[in-house]
């Protein structure tokens, strides 16, 4: 998952048409087959270059045009749904994979169960494989998939004696040598507030029960952990907000920080900045844990969908059956360093030669799955306030947290109970 104020983004509305020799066939809701497909990137400027020429590739080889065009990442939701429900917008939208259910609800994406895009995917992840159902139909095929890890200074840590922590008490110890507060990057944002609760044994919601837990005894235990670190000068964050992502990014990056925890899409940044002028010098190992070591980190990723009323339906099932398939997933392993959904990607040669993918591998086989509810993308926002507030000292965990629970029961998935 990227929040908004981790993607540098990109001008809406720039559009690169590819074209390629003959045109689609016809559609398999009865109607012709426009023979181009429209596809909004939401990615960043380090990796749609890459997604833009894999798709000429497959419209070359599959006989259709494409039309690309990239969006801001901040924006690509609404902006999607206010196309989509006056019948204009993508054939295929890269949609973040927390609002496929949305999607699907709100029948503005294909159900794709009965197609091509649904007959095996024996082959995909299964955690990000969750993010393309809802209510037992097939809305999406998975793009690519990510989670957090601790990212570390190899050099750093080298030097002062430590290895990479393996739980928060040791980062704790390991930052004493490191610097002390400046060891330890600590972003403020609620996905990076995910694996202290889920590390702890908490979650926002059981989905199954109906009841919202983002409150309970775990989560509590999650957050005065967190703001621990901070309290033990093992760690430091950003007071505003806003700006606590991009402040991560350059204390890293300059060598400021030791560590951090983020996702493989930060590491093309990382690496321009002074500190890994030597790729070599970035580690990357799980997110620490409790008292046993036990981490979990939230999965994140995107996923592939298609937009209810296109006119273009066969062709963009060619266009995601080739952009989702094992050999395009590997170019992209290779060149980004972002994570394949498919299994069979990770036997490939090239991908197993990139050392994000391989570090990252373990880390995203054992990821927490999130909400895959429609409103799963709406348990952040009050999850933010809180976990900055927390950890600012502004309040306490469990008011805080008890505070979330009652915007979620209000506001967000008021059918649920609390506890």
């Amino acid at each position: 998952m990227r929040r908004t104020t981790l993607v540098t983004a990109m001008a809406t509305g720039v559009a690169l048409v590819l074209t390629a020799c003959g045109g689609g066939g016809g559609s398999s809701s009865g109607g012709a087959d426009s023979g181009e497909v429209t596809f909004w990137d939401t990615s960043g400027p380090n990796e749609s270059p890459v997604f833009t020429k894999i798709a000429q590739e497959c419209a070359t080889k599959d006989g259709y045009k494409v039309k690309v065009e990239t969006v801001a990442f901040d924006q690509a939701l609404n902006n999607y749904k206010t196309a989509a429900q006056g019948g204009q917008g993508p054939d295929v939208f890269r949609s973040e994979v927390a609002w496929v259910s949305q999607l699907a609800k709100n029948s503005l994406i294909v159900d794709l169960s009965g197609t091509d895009l649904a007959k095996d995917t024996s082959d995909f992840l299964e955690t990000p494989l969750g993010s393309t159902q809802f209510e037992g139909k097939a809305y999406a095929v998975p793009q690519v998939t990510d989670s957090l890890a601790l990212l570390y200074n190899k050099k750093k840590l080298a030097d002062a004696g430590v290895e990479p922590p393996k739980t928060w008490d040791e980062l704790k110890t390991a930052a004493a040598k490191l610097g002390g507060e400046k060891s330890f990057f600590l972003n403020n944002d609620a996905y990076y507030a995910l694996p202290f609760i889920y590390g702890a044994g908490g979650d926002l919601v059981d989905t199954d029960a109906k009841k919202i837990t983002v409150n309970s005894a775990e989560n509590v235990k999650a957050l005065q952990t967190a703001k621990g670190l901070l309290d033990a000068k093992a760690a430091t964050t950003a007071l505003d907000p806003g700006n606590s992502y991009n402040n991560m990014q350059a204390a890293f990056s300059s060598g400021e920080a030791a560590m951090v925890v983020n996702g493989p899409w930060a590491v093309a940044d990382y690496l321009k900045g002074a500190a890994f002028t030597d790729a070599a010098n970035l580690g990357i190992a799980p997110v620490p844990g409790d008292a046993a070591g036990k981490g979990s980190a939230p999965v994140g990723g995107h996923d592939y969908v298609i937009r209810q009323g296109t006119k273009a339906k066969t062709s963009s099932i060619k266009f995601i059956q080739c952009m989702s398939s094992t050999d395009s997933q590997a170019k992209i392993a290779k060149e980004l360093g972002l994570l394949p959904t498919r299994k069979s990607a990770y036997s490939n040669a090239d991908v197993k030669g990139n050392a994000v993918v391989s570090a990252f591998e373990p880390v995203v086989k054992t990821a927490h799955a999130r909400a895959w509810i429609p409103e799963g993308g709406q348990l952040f926002d009050p999850l933010k306030i809180a976990y900055a507030d927390v950890l600012a000292g502004k309040k306490e965990a469990k008011a805080a947290l008890d505070e979330v629970a009652k915007a979620y029961k209000d506001t967000v998935v008021t059918e649920y109970s609390i506890g």
